[in-house]
């Protein structure tokens, strides 16, 4: 089994001792529930430093009102499990007094890239990952931190945090995981009925569509928009977004504006009770039905 820290003082000496034996530490940030997603991070963080560690932490500040934070999965013996599987060496799961002290005051936030996408439909939620991430980075110290494209927005909030805030940690973002019928994984899923669990797929479905029209010279926003939305809008019992967006800025493109060599298409949507986010960078990944 890896070895568990509880305390971030236990965390950051075990990380202190694979810089000071000359290795490189890996980091992958989960909130547990581990799948094959989150799998393939540990496999990129082992495969870009000797040594990978992944923290377990729920983060209650990301959560908003009426949101999942009593129900999301909680399965550490399993998680474990996972990461001695997986190679990982070291684990972080600290309770919730451990990173948020009695008398806590003190929260980061990233302007700009969060007005947009999720922003307005979360509010607050990208403060909690921002200052979560920030403490998490604060206690490893020097790494590689490996996140997900699935969560495009994060992202993008966690590098401009680590480049904003001189932190020594190098953010690498890993392309989706899907499954054989293009879902992103997502901890979040096991929440659909199985007849949901049918309609999601409809999700990439749209981004594909998005794709393969992109593919064929369409540079109209509204229209990859419309392109999305015609496999979504059957299936989903509320769309917070369907948009097309600068990658870097994230800030929508509306209207018949035409896009540039690359443009972020991405959404959330709720399928049954279940909130699924997507995106694909047209441009740079690959249709998500290949």
């Amino acid at each position: 089994m890896p070895a568990v820290s509880t305390t971030a003082a236990e965390f950051r000496a075990a990380c202190d001792a694979v810089r000071a034996s000359k290795k490189a530490l890996g980091l992958v940030p989960t909130m547990g529930a581990l799948h094959a997603g989150h799998l393939a991070l540990v496999a990129e963080a082992r495969k870009r430093a000797d040594v990978a560690a992944v923290t377990i932490f729920v983060n209650p500040t990301q959560f908003g009102p009426g949101e999942d934070f009593a129900k999301y999965p909680r399965v550490l013996e399993r998680d474990l499990e996972l990461c001695r599987e997986a190679g990982v060496e070291l684990v972080f799961a600290p309770p919730a007094s451990e990173m948020y002290p009695e008398g806590e005051r003190t929260r980061v936030r990233v302007e700009g890239l969060t007005e947009h996408l999720c922003g307005p439909f979360r509010p607050g939620h990208f403060e909690g990952v921002a200052t979560i991430v920030t403490k998490l980075f604060a206690v490893a110290g020097a790494c590689t931190a490996i996140f997900g494209k699935k969560d495009y927005q994060q992202l993008e909030v966690v590098r401009r945090l680590a480049r904003d805030l001189l932190l020594p940690v190098e953010v690498v973002g890993h392309p989706t995981l899907r499954d054989r019928d293009g879902l992103a994984l997502s901890s979040r899923n096991q929440y659909l009925s199985s007849a949901e669990r049918e309609r999601a797929p409809s999700v990439p479905r749209g981004l594909s569509a998005a794709f393969r029209a992109h593919a064929a010279g369409e540079r109209r926003a509204d229209e990859l928009r419309r392109s999305v939305l015609g496999f979504v809008e059957p299936v989903a019992s509320r769309i917070d977004y369907v948009s097309v967006a600068d990658p870097d800025t994230l800030v929508p493109l509306v209207g018949s504006v035409e896009v540039g060599r690359r443009a972020l298409v991405a959404l959330a949507v709720f399928v049954g009770t279940t909130r699924l986010i997507d995106n694909l960078v047209l441009g740079d990944d690959k249709d998500p039905l290949a």
